[in-house]
């Protein structure tokens, strides 16, 4: 087996600690890094780059441990394992495991996945986003947009992602009191030109 150089302590402290999944997510870790990935720790979880280009994460949940392809949308997914995790998830495909026996089965084809998403990374392809403008606009939003110039502006000024965080946030709401709700509660933050998670 490759021994890895560039591993990171991080990843060993959050093993460490983990209380759950901590058997599979270490053999994940041994799949990935025999695939000559580079260890990191983002958003607190390992993560594993090529290049300094992010490639797949390791993460856990209440049901399941999963692998976290950054580009997935692009890969082949030859096996019909890659999951969306929502459907406003675009670009970021999982592979989910319940036990240690799944990947210990799974361990060739997932080096296959590894390997597949590394030359995706290195080929330069992008993955093509939907645009701010593609994602619905609450009617009760956009009629506080017409009446506010300031918030207008303020709304116009954020970063694209941001927007969408909060058309995706607003939208969600089923129900017209809930996201007239939700669009009041969030105006300081658009005032302010943060995010909905900042």
């Amino acid at each position: 087996m490759f021994k890895p150089i560039n591993i990171n302590p991080k990843v060993d402290t959050f093993l460490s600690k983990a209380k759950k999944w901590k058997e599979e997510m270490t053999l994940l870790r041994e799949i990935i890094l025999d695939c000559k990935l580079e260890e990191d720790f983002k958003w607190m979880h390992p993560c594993y780059t090529h290049k300094g280009s992010n490639i797949v994460l390791i993460h856990g949940f209440k049901e399941y441990c999963a692998l976290l392809f950054f580009k997935g949308v692009l890969m082949k997914d030859e096996k019909g394992i890659l999951i969306q995790q929502t459907e406003n998830v675009q670009d970021r495909r999982q592979i989910r495991f319940k036990n240690l026996a799944e990947i210990q089965k799974s361990s060739a084809v997932l080096k296959a996945y590894i390997k597949e998403a590394i030359k995706i990374e290195e080929s330069g392809v992008k993955v093509e986003f939907r645009r701010t403008e593609d994602f619905p606009m609450p009617e009760e939003f956009e009629q506080l947009l017409k009446k506010d110039k300031m918030l207008r502006a303020a709304f116009d000024g954020l970063t694209p992602g941001r927007k969408r965080g909060y058309l995706l946030y607003f939208s969600a709401a089923r129900q017209a009191k809930t996201r007239e709700s939700r669009i009041e509660k969030y105006l300081p933050k658009i005032l302010a030109g943060k995010g909905v998670d900042d």
